[in-house]
C-alpha cells in the first residue's frame, strides 16, 4: 500500500545529535545531586521526557520530588543548545528526502519525546516551517502518553485525514520510535543509526529496514507503492 505519510523523529534521526540529549539528561540529574553516566541515561532517549526522568530516578532510588526540578534543568538546557549552539544542524539527507517525498505529494510530520517548546526552538533554528519541509509536529506533551504508545502517530493521521495506518511509515533512532511505530500499525517502520542506538542494538526490536543514514529511504518508502 502506497504510503501518504512519513513521520521522523527529531533528535539523531533528522537532526544532528551527538549525545547532546543524553549530555543535558545526565547534567540535570548532576546539578540536582545524582550521579548517572551517558550509558545510564541512552534507555530513556526517545522517551516522553518527564516520564524517562520518573523512571530513571526511581531505578537510582532517587525522590521522585526532584524529577520536576530535574525536568526543569533539562529543558533549559536543550533550548539554550538549540537556540544558539553552533552544532545544531540537519543530518546529511534529511533535507533531501523531505525535498523527495513532498515532490512526490508524501506529507511529512515530526515527533518527539520533547516538550512542544524545544521541539519549536529546533525547527526555527533550522527553519523547516519556513523551507515548507514540514506538513506538521506533534510532542511528547501535547498527548495523554508518548512513546511507545501510538498516540502521537494516531493524531497525526487524524490531522492528515488519514484512517489507516498502513500508509503511515515511521523513521526514528531508538527502541521506542520501533515500538511506537508498531503500535500504530504502521505499514513502514525504519530504523537509522545516526542517533542513540547501534544496528545490533535496533536489530532486537524488529524494524523493518535498519539504515545507517537517511540516502535511500526515499526508494524504500516508493517501493511500498
Amino acid at each position: 500500500m502506497p504510503i501518504k505519510l512519513v513521520v521522523f523523529d527529531i533528535a539523531g534521526t533528522t537532526v544532528r545529535d551527538e549525545d547532546y540529549v543524553a549530555k543535558a539528561f545526565r547534567n540535570a540529574f548532576t546539578r540536582n545531586g545524582y550521579e548517572v553516566s551517558l550509558q545510564d541515561t541512552y534507555p530513556y532517549m526517545g522517551v516522553k521526557k518527564i516520564v524517562a526522568i520518573n523512571a530513571l530516578l526511581a531505578k537510582i532510588g532517587g525522590r521522585a520530588a526532584d524529577a520536576g526540578t530535574i525536568h526543569t534543568d533539562f529543558a533549559e538546557e536543550m533550548m539554550d543548545f538549540y537556540l544558539y549552539d553552533p552544532s545544531v544542524m540537519a543530518l546529511p539527507y534529511a533535507e533531501e528526502v523531505f525535498q523527495q517525498l513532498k515532490e512526490r505529494n508524501i506529507r511529512i510530520a515530526l515527533n518527539t519525546g520533547f516538550p512542544r517548546i524545544i521541539a519549536d526552538a529546533i525547527l526555527n533554528r533550522l527553519q523547516w516551517h519556513q523551507k515548507g519541509w514540514v506538513d506538521d509536529v506533534i510532542a511528547s506533551d501535547e498527548v495523554e502518553h508518548g512513546r511507545p504508545q501510538p498516540l502521537m502517530i494516531q493524531e497525526l493521521m487524524k490531522r492528515a485525514g488519514i484512517t489507516d495506518a498502513a500508509e503511515v511509515a515511521k523513521v526514528g533512532d531508538t527502541e521506542v520510535d520501533v515500538n511506537e511505530g508498531r503500535n500504530a500499525g504502521c505499514g513502514l517502520v525504519v530504523s537509522v543509526t545516526t542517533g542513540a542506538y547501534s544496528s545490533t542494538q535496533l536489530a532486537e526490536y524488529d524494524p523493518d529496514f535498519i539504515l545507517p543514514d537517511l540516502s535511500t529511504l526515499t526508494s524504500l518508502i516508493l517501493a511500498c507503492e
